[in-house]
Order: structure tokens, then sequence, then C-alpha cells
């Protein structure tokens, strides 16, 4: 099928005239989204294993375990995605303030990605607080970039200056973005969608309003995860997912060739379906490994809590310390202290006693400036979040 979904005016960027393409609003008409055959049957499988994830999150004690290890692995991948070179070990090792083998600007834009996203969160969960619109971007825009690899970047700020994707200028760019006289305009259509009344389903909105978003590119930087961290406000926002769950951007890592490519289609033939289809493929494998990995995670768990409490060294500060291990999956003796409110003698002792259990693992190699993990743990949530890629 091929639709027109927008149309192209002439625009200047770096001393060259280009053209740049000016998406019509959303929802896409002339023809309307065909949701039969195939794509439907996505769709269903989508929503069924979106909601299995989130009565799963609903049934589990302690969500807020999960809710920590999924939100980091989510911001590590849409991060990797962009270029930045930190993973999952390097984000938990500067959270316990020990050594890291990562660029320290690197490891801090995933740090701003979760700043971010907390800040858009509880924007959205305060009834004073702003909504889903583009004033809520910009703030979470402006927390995404900040520190040294983001200042020049206008934080916060729609770009004035018009940008391009791929190659090594603008006359021969894989796709030039609208020119910035035209984002009030589009950027207002966009938002005026995420609060229309709608027939389409909530899932095909929010694969529509991530692609509209890219389309826009409206920040000099910061776009893709500020798309992708948007897919997960427009979930939460629109009671499809109550917590952020869902660590898509390892769908798109995975496939990240076919979601650039499944993107350049919607604009040059108008295939909304098939992105549409990649989508919602992604929504729903993600969702039924999300569910996966919290059950092993909870095994994990349970099975280490009992280990610990039947084993001969057990102590108070160590039932402690593991019940906070899945906030804190990498310690030291300094961080213990302060995890658990007590001394530098009983943390040593809390961590002797789990590393004898079984539970924690010595992994620094070191006489000083230890470093423990609890690795089993570790080696389920990492999974995907490694730069080998």
């Amino acid at each position: 099928m091929t639709r027109s979904t927008g149309v192209y005016e002439p625009t200047h960027a770096a001393g060259e005239t280009v053209e740049a393409f000016v998406p019509f609003p959303l929802p896409p008409s002339r023809p309307q989204i065909d949701i039969t055959g195939d794509l439907a049957a996505q769709l269903r499988a989508a929503q069924t294993n979106l909601a299995t994830l989130e009565a799963t999150g609903r049934m589990v004690p302690s969500l807020d375990w999960f809710v920590y290890a999924f939100v980091r692995k989510e911001a590590v991948i849409s991060s990797q995605i962009e270029g930045t070179q930190a993973s999952l070990d390097d984000l938990l090792a500067s959270e316990a303030k020990t050594r890291s083998t990562a660029p320290p600007e690197h490891v801090e834009e995933i740090c701003n990605y979760l700043e971010a996203l907390t800040y858009a969160r509880g924007q959205l969960r305060n009834d004073r607080g702003l909504p889903l619109s583009i004033r809520l971007l910009n703030g979470a825009h402006k927390r995404l970039m900040s520190g040294s690899r983001g200042q020049n970047k206008q934080p916060g700020k729609i770009r004035r200056s018009q940008n391009w994707i791929g190659g090594t200028r603008p006359g021969n760019a894989r796709f030039v973005p609208p020119p910035p006289s035209r984002l009030p305009e589009l950027l207002g259509q966009l938002e005026t969608y995420l609060h229309s009344e709608n027939s389409l389903p909530p899932l095909v909105r929010a694969g529509l309003v991530h692609a509209q978003f890219e389309t826009l590119h409206p920040y000099l930087d910061g776009n893709g995860r500020l798309g992708r961290l948007l897919i997960a406000l427009c979930l939460e926002d629109w009671g499809l997912l109550s917590e952020p769950l869902l660590y898509l951007s390892l769908f798109f890592k995975r496939h990240q060739l076919e979601y650039y490519t499944r993107l350049d289609a919607i604009r040059s033939h108008g295939d909304w379906e098939g992105w549409l289809a990649y989508f919602l493929e992604g929504i729903a494998v993600v969702a039924d490994e999300s569910v996966a990995l919290i059950g092993s995670l909870f095994d994990v768990l349970s099975r280490d809590r009992t280990r610990y409490l039947h084993s001969e060294g057990a102590t108070l500060a160590g039932v402690r310390l593991f019940e906070s291990l899945p906030q804190h999956p990498l310690v030291t003796v300094k961080s213990v202290v302060e995890i658990c409110d007590t001394t530098h003698p009983t943390a040593s002792k809390a961590i002797d006693s789990l590393t004898r259990a079984g539970v924690l693992e010595e992994t620094s190699g070191r006489s000083r400036d230890r470093v423990w993990a609890y690795s089993e743990y570790l080696d389920l949530l990492k999974e995907g979040t490694e730069l080998d890629w």
C-alpha cells in the first residue's frame, strides 16, 4: 500500500538548500490504518502479553525491585542505540561509587535518562504536574541532555536550526526533518493527538506517536532516547502499564536496521502498517520476555533468601543487606554501611556471611576497595545490555 504521509519543502542547512519532509497530522488517512489480518493478530498478541506483564507486576511482592532493574536496563540499551559506550555493569558500578571502565560522560548519559524518566513520571502522577505534552518533553529533554556531552545541544529547547539524519552533510543525508519554522505547528498537532478521542487502540496510537516524534526530530540531539521514553510515558498515561516494566529498546537494538528502515518507509511510501507490525511485534516479544525475567529473578531471590536464612553465619544485618540487593546488586563495605545504616565491622560481617552462603561474589580481585556482586541475579538482568554488538 502506498499513501502520502507528508510533503517536502525547501530548507537551508550548512550552506545547502535541501528538501525537508513535513508530515501530515496524526492519525494517518487517505487511506486510514488497516488493522486487519496479520496486523490485527499482532495487535491481539501485543495486548495480551502486555496485560500479562501488568498482571504479573501487580502480583509480585516488592515490585520496586523489578522497576529499579527494568528501568535501568531500558536506560542503558536506549542510550547504547545512540552510541553510548557504557553497559549496565558500568551504570551499577557508578551508582555503587566503584570503579568503572566506561568513560564517565557516557555513564552520565544513562543517569540523565533515568533522571528524565523520573521527572516525567513524577509530573504525570502529580495532580498539579504537567500532562503529557511538549512542555513535559522539554523538561525531560533538559534533564536528558544535562552534562558535558549535551550542554551545547540546547537542553530543553526546541531546535531553531535545521538538522539532518545520516550522511556527511545535508545534501547526502538519509532524512531531513521539518524546517524549524514549522515545528510549533507540527508539535501542536502532535500534542493535540496525544489527548484526542480516537478509535484506534492505544498500542497503535503509541506506535504512531513514536514514529511521528522521530520524524519531527524537534531537538538538536536526544530525539531517539526521548522518543523511546515517550513510548513508556504513553503506556503509563493511557493505563496500559502502571509501572515502566517494558524495556522495548532491547527489541529495537536487536533489530536496529529494521527499526530505521521501517521509519523511513513511513516517509517514503506511507507504510504505517509495516511500522506498526514491527512495533507491535516488539511489544509482544519484550512483554513476554519481561514476564519470564520477573519469574527468573523472583526464583533466584526466593531460593537465595532461604539458603541464607538457613546458613550458619546468617546475621540480622546480613538479612537486611540481602533484602536490599535487588536495588544494590553491587556493594562495597562503605556502601553497605550507608545502605544498612550500620558500622564498618557489622557491614563487613554481613558481606562475609552472604559470601560464604554463596549469594555474593567478590569481583574486584583487589585487597583494598573490594567489590561484591550478586552475580547470578546480575547475569539474568544484564542480557542484552552488553557492548559486544
